[in-house]
């Protein structure tokens, strides 16, 4: 039997400023503080607690610059569209960094940084087939039926192939 792997356990990262990454992934992103290691600096967090004990986890002790790349990013998935656009404007009233705002066909992303300067992502499936690279910028102030008939459009258009929109290597 070859063994494999069920689903993605949990993801862990060094910060420099604990207080501040809690306040960022339990205040702003509302997931769960299940335990803490308060003396070895490990916070365990999660989205489902009564399901996986923690599927994040805050470390103390970065010793990488603000500017390392060191995590290509950190995905959240949400149940709707309409979660999607609801932390859209949660993180942009906060003042919180963003990345891109895009389509990818089969999900919506929206892609910031947290305070240490990590690529997070929530996104939502669409239930749509597209070959990836695919991404298409979207305005989520819109209707989310606007929206959809967009997304469905450019998949019926694009989604066999793949698509960059020309305005995100701009960026």
């Amino acid at each position: 039997m070859t063994p494999r792997i069920a689903s993605l356990g949990h993801v862990g990262i060094f910060v420099d400023d604990v207080d501040r990454s809690l306040r960022f992934y339990r205040d702003l992103l509302g997931l769960t503080l299940t335990d803490a290691d308060e003396n070895n600096g490990m916070y365990f967090l999660s989205s489902r607690p009564d399901e996986e004990h923690h599927e994040f986890l805050v470390c103390r002790g970065r010793t990488a610059a603000r500017d390392a790349r060191l995590i290509q990013q950190v995905s959240f998935r949400c149940p709707s569209l309409q979660d999607v656009v609801a932390y859209w404007e949660r993180l942009k009233a906060a003042g919180v960094e963003f990345d891109r705002i895009v389509s990818h066909g089969n999900a919506v992303g929206v892609y910031f940084f947290d305070p240490d300067r990590n690529r997070c992502e929530v996104y939502w499936p669409t239930g749509l087939k597209a070959r990836q690279t695919f991404l298409a910028q979207i305005d989520l102030s819109r209707p989310v039926d606007e929206l959809m008939t967009e997304i469905k459009a450019d998949v019926e258009r694009y989604g066999e192939t793949g698509y960059v929109d020309p305005e995100l290597l701009r960026n």
